[in-house]
């Protein structure tokens, strides 16, 4: 009789531990993507164990007339404050030109003050960054998709580009930029006002193609039960009220909890638009026009509790232990 109830309890244990075995899933991936070859617009993929919420923060323009040491004292501050990961919204390099050689100079450069940072760095473009056909094959060869998306602990970035046109319309507007260029220089008469290049509207506001609504549509649909959804682009598409602005993904993006933000004015600015918190940021080294009060180099940190809460942190008062602002050797 007792070997028959050891008997028993022995079948009853082997049994519950298959049906306990059965009710563990193994816990899904933090970082996912669809970037599957070739180069990738990302600096690493480890990422530092966080609790219940995480910290990423975002950098603003670099270019359009870079103050050089600014952003290498941005590296810093950002080791000292930590962030899980950090996000660009372009400008990156002065580039404008076709020159390849140049251009690997200054990513090269971009790209070694940014190694020194002590968590991954998202790369996106900006027009500075995205010039020109040339521009645009040596973005692809360097860093991958112009424009992606990934999953971080069940938050959804979308990374847009906003120099998305047709390779003849991309042309036209390079070429039209390079005359304004020299009417500025003074190598032309003429008024930057009166010139083509500052009536296009791509310059303010830029422009998407139907194939990066279409990419971005399918990743909305493919990620419905998203904690929370994050637009991330260099020009504000927002503000194009055609069919290459913002307006159909926004459509898309309507029943779920969202937040937009950009950089390209250098200028600080935030708004409610259809329930939803839409930022231009700052600089934090681009060019400045010293009568704007809002035109300051920051650092923004968004920690990702139940809601998203957004700091945004002037350089200036990034102070390390000393009480100094952190200065690169």
């Amino acid at each position: 009789m007792k070997t028959n109830l050891l008997f028993s309890l022995a079948i009853l244990s082997v049994i519950g531990c298959k049906q306990g075995a059965q009710t563990i899933e193994a816990p899904a991936a933090k970082f996912q993507h669809d970037v599957t070859s070739g180069a990738k617009p990302w600096t690493g993929e480890t990422f530092e164990t966080t609790e219940g919420d995480f910290t990423f923060a975002i950098i603003s323009d670099l270019n359009g007339g870079e103050r050089e040491g600014v952003y290498a004292t941005a590296v810093e501050q950002l080791n000292m404050l930590d962030p899980t990961f950090v996000l660009s919204v372009g400008d990156l390099i002065d580039g404008g030109t076709e020159d390849t050689l140049q251009l690997k100079k200054e990513w090269d450069s971009f790209d070694e003050r940014t190694a020194k940072l002590n968590m991954p760095f998202f790369h996106l473009g900006g027009n500075h960054d995205l010039t020109n056909p040339v521009m645009r094959e040596f973005w692809k060869n360097r860093f991958g998709p112009r424009y992606y998306h990934f999953v971080y602990e069940n938050v959804l970035f979308l990374m847009m580009d906003s120099e998305d046109y047709e390779e003849k319309r991309m042309i036209e507007i390079y070429n039209a930029r390079a005359k304004a260029l020299k009417i500025i220089d003074g190598e032309i008469e003429g008024k930057y006002e009166d010139s083509e290049y500052y009536h296009m509207p791509e310059r303010r506001i830029g422009g998407m193609s139907k194939a990066q609504l279409d990419y971005f549509t399918e990743v909305l649909k493919d990620n419905p039960d998203v904690k929370w959804t994050f637009v991330l682009m260099h020009k504000p598409l927002w503000m194009r009220e055609d069919e290459k602005g913002l307006g159909p993904l926004e459509d898309v993006l309507a029943d779920r909890e969202y937040t937009v933000i950009n950089g390209h004015f250098h200028s600080f600015s935030n708004q409610m638009r259809k329930g939803h918190s839409y930022t231009i940021l700052g600089t934090t080294g681009g060019s400045q026009n010293p009568q704007d009060s809002m035109a300051f180099d920051h650092v923004s940190l968004v920690r990702m509790a139940k809601k998203p809460v957004i700091t945004h942190l002037k350089m200036e008062g990034i102070l390390n232990e000393q009480g100094e602002v952190p200065l690169r050797d």
